[in-house]
């Protein structure tokens, strides 16, 4: 096993660093370079110097090729023609900035953080398909958890896969963190054992992966519920949080694997990754606008524009329509 970096019991930082501090303008360049794709087809569309039908109806295609979704563009041009209408606004800049703001107000129901000091341990479960960067999510939030002297223990739940094992101890090693695995084990019985050494050893935050699998999979959805009674047996109470990791690159298939993934779990927040590598950034509009039409608003936690350690960084719905739109 891999030895555990222990840190004290000092009261967790603040989520976010301050606007003007290195490590902030840093993760806000980072943010907009990654969402550039995304941006370049929007934020262009107000370089004229005219605001009429043609400029809405090129905005229209640019927030539908964003995966923003046909339906939450056209509320959101909805409102952006009674903002307009209402506030007297003269000029695209003027225009910009206010869908940036219908934007945000989108948004910020989905803005939300871990309630870490719940419970000790604290447990997260955390899922996805293959390949949409679950374990190096999990890696990726061990260091964000350890910079706020949290202590950290990982479940090596993916016994699908000795390289996911494998992964996740290279993680362990780079963070400090011990890894709970068997070589040949059940899912359940993994987190199970992890959750009583978590207990055992005083540990503030354990973090349990699972496979990778297809919301189409039955039986491995199943599997899925299996692992979360698991939790719950070793800790009444427990998953105290059940995460998604979603690809950016997905789309709209992502709003599929949210509601297949919350049916069968239900979610309380998603991560979502590799937005550096995808035009269609909009997605996250789309989920946002669908969960509020059911009155479930759920949080994007964290979202990853880069490979870094700290290129995972907490979803502040202001700064990500800002970058999206090109307005600061």
């Amino acid at each position: 096993m891999l030895s555990a970096r222990m840190h004290g019991d000092a009261q967790i930082l603040a989520d976010r660093p301050p606007m003007n501090s290195p490590a902030k303008t840093g993760w806000l360049a980072r943010l907009k370079q990654g969402l550039s794709r995304t941006r370049v087809n929007i934020a262009g569309l107000f370089s004229g110097g005219v605001i009429d039908e043609a400029l809405f109806d090129d905005l229209e295609t640019a927030l539908i090729a964003a995966d923003v979704g046909v339906a939450t563009t056209g509320e959101l041009l909805d409102k952006l023609r009674a903002r307009i209408k209402l506030q007297g606004l003269k000029t695209p800049l003027e225009v910009r900035d206010a869908l940036r703001d219908e934007l945000a107000a989108l948004l910020a129901p989905s803005e939300g953080a871990l309630p870490l000091d719940a419970a000790r341990p604290f447990v997260v479960m955390v899922a996805g398909v293959n390949g949409a960067g679950k374990t190096t999510s999990i890696g990726k939030l061990a260091h964000w958890l350890a910079d706020r002297h949290k202590t950290v223990l990982l479940a090596a739940g993916d016994t699908f896969r000795a390289a996911a094992r494998e992964q996740l101890a290279v993680w362990g090693q780079r963070n400090g963190v011990e890894v709970i695995q068997q070589a040949s084990g059940d899912p359940a019985a993994v987190v199970f054992d992890a959750v009583n050494a978590a207990r055992a050893r005083g540990v503030d935050v354990l973090i349990a992966d699972t496979a990778g699998r297809l919301p189409t999979q039955a039986h491995l959805m199943e599997e899925l519920k299996r692992i979360r009674r698991a939790l719950d047996k070793a800790l009444p109470g427990a998953p105290h949080a059940a995460i998604l990791v979603v690809d950016g690159t997905n789309g709209q298939n992502a709003l599929a694997q949210v509601r297949a993934f919350d049916d069968a779990v239900g979610l309380t927040g998603l991560i979502v990754t590799k937005l550096d590598g995808t035009a269609k950034g909009g997605v996250l509009a789309a989920i946002a606008a669908e969960r509020a039409r059911q009155g479930k608003p759920l949080p994007f936690l964290f979202i990853g524009v880069g490979e870094g350690l700290a290129d995972l960084q907490p979803f502040v719905a202001r700064e990500f329509a800002g970058a999206l739109v090109g307005s600061e």
